[in-house]
């Protein structure tokens, strides 16, 4: 079975606007050796939130929006009901955040990716590792997969 991660939404809107970046990285060799998870709740608050007018000055809204149509053709979705995110336990501090600690949970992930203090506190969260970038990267090339899938690029 495949390794899965899911990634908050800060650190894809760092790994969007800052190729090269660590967060860049990770979403890289992620999308090289583990299964990308993610939900509609997950991608329509980085759709919202790269949208920003904020980010014009970084990044075409074009880019923005391209960044994001990767990552719903890429990323492999999952329900997560409404429920799943209102009782999330232990939650996280930042109610905000518990939609991802939910699809983690639904999704059987491996590993959580942020950059956010509110869900790095919680590492590990049932089992799951709660990383930075930094973290995942240097996790997952001590730990090579046996997975398949082809080299991606953003």
């Amino acid at each position: 079975m495949s390794r899965r991660v899911v990634f908050d939404t800060s650190t894809l809107v760092s790994a969007a606007l800052r190729i090269g970046s660590i967060p860049h990285q990770a979403l890289l060799e992620a999308f090289a050796t583990c299964d990308v998870c993610s939900s509609q709740g997950t991608l329509d608050e980085l759709e919202r939130v790269l949208n920003g007018k904020k980010f014009d000055r970084y990044l075409d809204r074009a880019s923005r929006s391209a960044f994001v149509a990767l990552m719903r053709r890429h990323a492999i979705s999952f329900d997560v009901p409404e429920a799943n995110i209102l009782t999330v336990a232990p939650a996280c501090r930042d109610p905000e955040d518990n939609q991802f600690l939910a699809l983690a949970d639904v999704a059987r992930a491996n590993f959580i990716v942020s950059s956010d203090k509110d869900l790095l506190v919680l590492n590990p969260w049932h089992r799951i590792a709660v990383l930075t970038p930094a973290e995942f990267l240097a996790q997952v090339a001590a730990k090579p997969s046996s997975s398949t899938s082809p080299e991606f690029q953003l």
